[in-house]
């Protein structure tokens, strides 16, 4: 049984980049901005990745404040995607919390921030097996 699902449909009539995605209950857009061709009438490919990490992170940083019972308020969990001087990508996350914590709490959340499941997905890469099909035969 897999853990998350999710499908992408891009109709033969649709804008160019423009997705429709199905994922659980949930239908969402695709797209990628006018900079790479798209019309931008929804995330590019790499903001869904990114919106997954924050998410993961401000949950995490939540559910263990609770557990330990410690002050919780809001919490705001920024992502950005870069590239260093030599191309290699990298991403920068800023977490604030709005409530005083101490310098040992204050360390103890930032070592949960890395082992977020998402963090943790994307440190460590994951296998991707896939199968293509076509309903065309092949050219002869």
């Amino acid at each position: 049984m897999p853990l998350a699902t999710a499908s992408a449909n891009l109709g033969a009539d649709a804008p160019d980049y423009v997705v429709s995605i199905q994922t659980g209950n949930h239908t969402l857009t695709g797209d990628e901005g006018p900079h790479e061709g798209g019309t931008d009438q929804g995330p590019a490919p790499f903001a869904f990745v990114l919106s997954g990490l924050v998410a993961c992170t401000a949950a995490t940083l939540r559910m263990y404040m609770q557990r330990k019972n410690w002050p919780t308020g809001s919490l705001v969990v920024n992502a950005e995607l870069h590239r260093d001087h030599d191309g290699t990508p990298y991403i920068r996350r800023t977490v604030d919390i709005a409530v005083r914590l101490d310098d040992a709490q204050n360390v103890r959340l930032a070592e949960i921030c890395e082992k977020t499941p998402v963090t943790l997905f994307i440190k460590r890469g994951t296998r991707i097996d896939t199968t293509l099909s076509s309903l065309q035969p092949p050219a002869s």
